[in-house]
């Protein structure tokens, strides 16, 4: 399966799908319509049944099951086609580096982005030495985040397709738009899915396995100040919002609530944007923690701030508005055990050791097991994603194909 993995992961990463945290559309950007609109293409003609593109950019479908096994249990396999707009996804040029020795691999199109695997941020790239690794040429994110899943579901549904000796009950699949900025399952019918458990394969490492997500809650805090000319500000009462934003992002106890001081279990309050001038500035959060109580603590710490600014500056108004936006999924997965052990004895199949690593962000497997279908997560063999640092070997996604054909035919039994 490795060449068929290359070939489909090279083509999928240079499709430019990133989406738009702002856009009122649904997807977010129309780009991602030329990757939905490709992967329909390349299931009809494997031979996949009841292929579908939604109005709101799902491609869903079926593998149909193996003769004997139609009343198995419906099992999904999802992944997402956009990605991070936190760096540059447009003009990917993915670089294969075969059977990678240990050394250090610079990124051409940007000399100074280095993946030394000598600094201990990066070490984990000795896990690929023998192995072909591909990066990006520097000055893009490769997008393996989550096109690995992509091209790990999409190998693995051609040979479930191609080998009907392979028992399986019927598989679906569904690739979505939208996760990385948090809508990658608003507009999914999961009654036309059909499932009665799903997997995302949007993971790490090969063996990591998740079945716990930080729970999310969204935050703006909006400053409208008292704007006057600089020359008699203090006369008329000025108060800059600019500077009232300034003092609520220094009141935040960076040590204990910011992302790049936390790890483990430990969550964050994370400003992601400020905009304005001296009259208005908005100042957005996300709020992470793996506890809910922890997380509701969280989101009062910044009310206090913010009221302790408006009682520092009572002529302005501040406002700070909390919108939940996922729950960790182990809240619910904790209670159904077999979903896990089923991907854990499929791990073992194929010779993988399986590890249960808590996701330090969200899936779409958080929102739709909130409201239904368990759907916990898979690794794909993808490290630093977001940047242009990010990397995947080609045989650390040909596990992920081998966990996917596995499990199908563990939920046969």
């Amino acid at each position: 399966m490795a060449e068929q993995l290359v070939e489909r992961f090279l083509r999928y990463v240079q499709v430019y799908t990133t989406s738009d945290p702002f856009a009122t559309t649904y997807p977010s950007t129309a780009r991602q319509w030329d990757l939905l609109r490709m992967l329909q293409g390349e299931l009809i003609a494997m031979g996949a049944a009841d292929v579908t593109l939604t109005e709101h950019g799902y491609v869903m479908a079926s593998i149909p099951a193996t003769p004997g096994y139609e009343q198995a249990p419906v099992v999904a396999f999802l992944a997402h086609v956009d990605t991070a707009p936190d760096f540059s996804g447009e003009g990917v040029k993915p670089i294969v580096h075969r059977n990678y020795a240990g050394h250090a691999l610079v990124l051409p199109d940007d000399p100074r982005q280095v993946i030394d695997p000598a600094n201990p941020m990066y070490a984990d790239l000795l896990t690929a030495v023998g192995k072909d690794v591909i990066t990006a040429s520097g000055t893009t994110l490769l997008g393996a985040d989550d096109k690995a899943g992509i091209a790990i579901i999409m190998t693995a549904a051609q040979r479930l397709l191609s080998n009907p000796q392979i028992p399986h009950g019927k598989i679906r699949i569904c690739f979505t738009p939208d996760e990385e900025v948090g809508r990658g399952v608003e507009h999914l019918d999961i009654a036309q899915l059909g499932a009665v458990a799903a997997y995302t394969f949007d993971g790490g490492a090969v063996g990591e396995v998740s079945w716990e997500t930080f729970s999310a809650d969204g935050a703006v805090v909006t400053i409208d100040g008292v704007s006057t000319h600089p020359g008699t500000a203090q006369a008329y009462g000025m108060v800059n919002a600019v500077h009232v934003a300034g003092k609520l992002l220094g009141m935040l106890p960076r040590e204990q609530a910011a992302p790049e001081s936390t790890n483990g279990r430990t969550g964050f309050i994370h400003p992601t944007g400020i905009e304005g001038n001296t009259a208005s500035t908005v100042v957005r959060f996300i709020i992470r923690d793996h506890d809910n109580d922890k997380l509701a603590a969280k989101g009062e710490m910044l009310r206090a701030i913010c009221a302790a600014l408006q009682a520092t500056y009572p002529t302005a108004r501040i406002t700070c508005t909390i919108t939940p936006q996922y729950r960790n999924m182990g809240y619910w997965l904790r209670e159904q055990p077999a979903i896990m052990d089923k991907l854990r004895a499929a791990c073992a199949d194929v010779g993988v050791q399986s590890y249960d690593e808590p996701v330090r962000g969200g899936t779409d497997g958080s929102r739709l097991t909130e409201r239904g279908l368990p759907t916990p997560n898979i690794f794909t063999g993808g490290h630093n994603a977001h940047g242009p640092l990010e990397w995947v070997a080609v045989q650390d996604m040909e596990k992920g194909a081998e966990v996917m054909v596995a499990l199908a035919q563990r939920w046969a039994d």
